[in-house]
């Protein structure tokens, strides 16, 4: 691994104040006003060329042109948002909000792309434009989808995007990168069964809507098993069960949710019709009614471009070394909403090394800021990189 550049390496302490101060005023997705006023306050202390504030609400858009003129021009995206739930660190910079904390790193991620923008603003050793894209609400927001339809890529005609997340459990240093699908979509379902309430006491005098939903739940796990080929990823998962208010009355309705995450859109069509059929002929067998609602794919797969993938694994192998590239890491099940901006141009999408830590979204989580110039130095290598002078 080459050492991070010393201009970089310099900034430890600064990245480490920034990142540590907006862990501890945490935003919620829409919300990130403070954030925002932050971010644009230090664009435009360094000199970039033009700062944008309230895309998509509350998302800032950066510009900064290198030696010889704009030129072709790339973004690089982070996200800003933290999630409701109550911190249990015991770090001396915990969430000042209550039941709101940054628990899967965007203060990181934020502070990575923030400390990108003030080395290349000094350094300004690429030619073309940069575009620093700090995106809200991607916490089930969609906030990538808010600043596309707020006009992003028409103010902005970047030819290319890229994206980079915290990988918990991965040492600090090393990184991973594939070309195609990395993260899944994911939708919300819910399936409201109704039947006919009674009496316990006489349940043939009922229609039970908690036998009938309870036999769906079994039957939804038969899709992936026996419905999906095997050589194709998916998860179909039942996460709520909500039904009566008393042990001796059956109630009328049994309400179920949960998430499906695909890869293939081809597939993701076949779940969501199993699924229906699933319901519907339970329902009639059981003497009730089911309805499938599905709000979704709330986000699609996130799949990286093949020609912008190769070129950031060659920034990374050059940065870090090959042996710190993982280059066959499995796709994710998780999804992210920087796929809409890799639906719109050319993407790729890295992860980080985390080091040992909390895993993400769990309520001990914090952002290991030795993590952070690895990041910035990541970032301004790849704007050399794909923007020579």
């Amino acid at each position: 691994m080459q050492p991070i550049p010393n201009s970089i390496a310099v900034m430890a302490d600064e990245l480490k104040e920034w990142r540590q101060d907006i862990h501890r005023h945490p935003e919620l997705g829409y919300q990130e006003t403070r954030t925002m006023g932050l971010i644009a306050e230090k664009l435009r202390a360094w000199g970039l060329d033009a700062v944008e504030t309230g895309l998509g609400k509350t998302g800032v858009v950066g510009v900064l042109h290198g030696r010889n003129g704009p030129g072709e021009a790339i973004l690089l995206r982070a996200d800003m948002d933290a999630l409701p739930i109550t911190e249990e660190g015991d770090h001396d910079h915990v969430s000042e909000s209550p039941g709101v904390m940054h628990a899967c790193g965007h203060d990181g991620h934020t502070t990575m792309l923030l400390g990108a923008a003030k080395h290349l603003a000094e350094t300004r050793n690429f030619d073309g434009t940069v575009y620093f894209c700090f995106q809200p609400a991607e916490e089930g927001g969609a906030g990538a989808k808010a600043m596309i339809d707020d006009g992003l890529f028409q103010k902005y005609p970047a030819s290319a995007v890229f994206g980079m997340h915290n990988e918990p459990g991965m040492p600090v240093g090393q990184f991973a990168v594939r070309p195609g699908p990395v993260m899944a979509s994911a939708d919300e379902f819910i399936i409201k069964v109704r039947g006919r309430g009674g009496h316990a006491a006489f349940p043939h005098e009922a229609a039970d809507p908690v036998l009938a939903a309870a036999q769906i739940v079994t039957a939804l796990q038969s899709i992936v098993t026996r419905k999906v080929p095997a050589s194709a990823p998916a998860v179909v998962t039942v996460a709520t069960f909500h039904a009566g208010t008393i042990s001796n009355v059956i109630p009328d309705e049994a309400v179920i949710t949960g998430t499906t995450r695909t890869f293939d859109s081809a597939i993701y069509d076949l779940i969501l019709g199993e699924m229906r059929r699933i319901c519907d002929n339970v329902a009639d067998a059981m003497g009730v009614t089911a309805s499938v609602e599905v709000n979704g794919p709330v986000y699609p797969a996130t799949v990286n471009d093949p020609e912008q993938t190769d070129l950031a694994a060659r920034v990374l192998d050059a940065m870090v070394g090959a042996e710190n590239v993982e280059r066959d890491q499995e796709p994710g099940m998780g999804s992210e909403d920087f796929s809409y901006m890799a639906q719109a141009k050319p993407g790729c999408f890295v992860f980080i090394g985390n080091g040992d830590t909390a895993s993400l979204h769990n309520a001990k989580y914090d952002f290991n800021d030795d993590a952070a110039p690895v990041g910035v130095a990541y970032w301004a290598k790849l704007v050399e990189t794909a923007l020579p002078v």
